[in-house]
């Protein structure tokens, strides 16, 4: 399996990816990937699901890649606008370097939350959408489970926090205001619900289960609990399960 790094500069923008392929010369489907709050382009959980996709799918790439303020990105403020100026480039460019509009999305909790937000507001540019435990209450998961009641009381003064996994995110009141104002909860995605899957750890201890359910039900959408899956499905098995279910998604 090949393994490249490129960058997308258009727009005033410095977008850093990853190319996973095989046969590069005869690429007819590309997966976006889109990691969640605080990780990075160089995610092992995108890097495990290439592997076993391009193991079984000839003529697919996958591309993943640093959402503004995360892993090697040079911004220094996250804003929703950036995000999605990212978003549009990479499927831009994904359209003109491989001449193909067979695009797939796969996207985690923070890029759960962006991918559904895009698609409301842009239409759905991908055939197939999988979503593994997606922040679609982005707010409340920022504000009562990665914050701390410390955190939210500076923020109340006027200060910028560091929030984070992976890489610490410097996030001020604006950006709060912004995720209050784009409740993904209160759109309708019913006109795209037969391409999205939605998977879901019953133990997920970072965006809880009962929300993205209820979500799930309302837009009428596909819904598969894993049970006893945590926020990042550590146990392998879980993993595999997920990445055999999103597979067989994209195939049906």
């Amino acid at each position: 399996m090949l393994q490249r790094y490129f960058e997308i500069n258009e727009n005033g923008h410095n977008i850093r990816c990853k190319l996973y392929g095989r046969e590069l010369h005869d690429i007819r489907r590309v997966v976006i990937f889109c990691h969640g709050f605080g990780g990075h382009k160089d995610n092992a959980a995108a890097e495990k699901f290439a592997e076993r996709m391009l193991s079984k799918q000839k003529g697919t790439a996958m591309i993943t890649f640093n959402w503004p303020c995360h892993g090697d990105d040079v911004k220094k403020k996250l804003c929703l606008a950036d995000c999605n100026a990212y978003l549009e480039l990479v499927l831009s460019y994904t359209r003109r370097k491989f001449q193909t509009e067979e695009l797939y999305a796969y996207a985690i909790s923070f890029g759960g939350y962006l991918t559904l937000k895009y698609i409301a507001e842009h239409g759905n540019p991908f055939r197939k959408i999988a979503l593994r435990c997606p922040a679609v209450n982005m707010y409340e998961v920022l504000t009562t489970t990665i914050m701390t009641a410390e955190d939210l009381q500076k923020l109340r003064k006027g200060k910028e926090i560091p929030v984070g996994f992976d890489r610490k995110i410097m996030i001020g009141s604006p950006f709060l205001e912004e995720l209050r104002n784009n409740d993904i909860q209160q759109r309708d995605f019913l006109d795209y619900a037969e391409d999205i899957l939605i998977l879901h750890g019953t133990a997920d201890e970072i965006v809880p289960f009962k929300a993205v359910r209820a979500f799930a039900e309302n837009n009428l959408i596909e819904f598969l609990p894993i049970d006893g899956a945590d926020h990042r499905f550590r146990d392998p098995m879980k993993m595999d399960q997920a990445i055999k279910d999103i597979l067989s998604f994209y195939a049906g």
